[in-house]
């Protein structure tokens, strides 16, 4: 199992300590560095920051949305950096949720989300390929464009630039079942939100046919620390967030998941609480047990007997969400 660093969106502002981070990273060994977005900054602007502080370690978005630019602008990003990175880009998608889709990027959330994945993973595929024009009728995406309020001049078009790699890897952030199953028919790798190494039945179905060389790269919190409990505040404020804020109530991905992994009354109350504007009480209301199987939180004797569980499973990359550079070595050590 290899480990990764996964350095997620910014806040208020950039986060001074992150590009020490990930050259800390490199220097332990760590194989991948992840960014993020949001509704402030962008994923790709960072990684091409760091590409250019490191030398070895491989970039990778995870994630971007894809409401946030065409496909073709995404391949753009991709076999930029890839070129100026010399081959370490990996392309992490995901369609995001009603919520952000229409409230931040001001475009429909599509009806169909499978559908308008595997079109905009087409597209991208074709620009790398660079066999040929760009030519797709879809329902979501068509090149050249032929709607209605177009002109009629588009022209099928292949990228100017030679892309360094034909096969980037292009792994997609998915949660719904049927959504993961497609991953693994049209990418080449997942990036499970929650994962818990105690409950990879949840997930057994979708993986039935997953085939060789996929990557399954799950993000967790990891900090060594004396006090569990207090650990684990960080992830319960990040899942009372997630799952309270981030999507309507009547359609939220993120409490969907959590009701599947057999906390469904608890991720109910949870919206509840924060649709009421008790989010203090919204956080504390996250289940300790729950924090605690998608993390690697406590003493360094208690993470290494957790990380066991993760190493047995179909993981095949960690990508741990570490505050501080101690705990980037005391995982590196631990996973040898």
């Amino acid at each position: 199992m290899r480990l990764g660093l996964a350095l997620g969106y910014w806040g208020r502002g950039p986060n001074p300590a992150h590009l020490e981070l990930a050259r800390e990273a490199e220097r332990l060994g760590y194989d991948s560095v992840w960014t993020a977005e949001a509704w402030g900054s962008d994923a790709f602007t960072p990684l091409t920051w760091i590409a250019a502080h490191t030398s070895r370690i491989r970039v990778g978005t995870a994630i971007a949305q894809m409401a946030a630019r065409t496909p073709t602008a995404t391949a753009m990003h991709a076999l930029t950096l890839d070129h100026l990175s010399g081959g370490r880009m990996l392309l992490g998608l995901g369609l995001s949720g009603p919520q952000v889709v229409e409230g931040w990027y001001g475009r429909p959330f599509p009806k169909s989300p499978l559908t308008a994945t595997r079109e905009y993973v087409e597209v991208i595929r074709q620009v790398l390929r660079r066999e040929g024009p760009v030519e797709l009728a879809g329902r979501f995406h068509t090149h050249p464009y032929e709607g209605d309020d177009g002109t009629g001049l588009g022209k099928a078009l292949k990228p100017i630039t030679h892309p360094l790699r034909a096969d980037l890897p292009v792994l997609l952030g998915a949660e719904g079942p049927k959504n993961i199953a497609q991953t693994t028919r049209i990418a080449d790798g997942w990036l499970p939100l929650y994962w818990s190494p105690t409950r990879t039945d949840v997930y057994q179905a979708s993986l039935e046919h997953v085939p060789p060389g996929f990557v399954i790269a799950p993000m967790a919190r990891a900090a060594v620390c004396d006090d569990v409990a207090e650990g684990l505040l960080p992830v319960k404020a990040m899942l009372g967030f997630y799952i309270g804020g981030m999507g309507h109530a009547a359609r939220n991905f993120h409490a969907d998941l959590m009701a599947r992994m057999g906390y469904e009354e608890e991720a109910r109350h949870i919206q509840r609480l924060f649709a009421e504007g008790r989010r203090e009480e919204a956080v504390l209301a996250v289940p300790d047990t729950f924090a605690d199987e998608i993390s690697l939180i406590g003493p360094r004797e208690r993470i290494a007997e957790r990380l066991e569980l993760w190493r047995k499973g179909p993981v095949t990359d960690l990508l741990v969400t570490a505050p501080d550079p101690h705990t980037l070595r005391v995982l590196a050590e631990l996973n040898g």
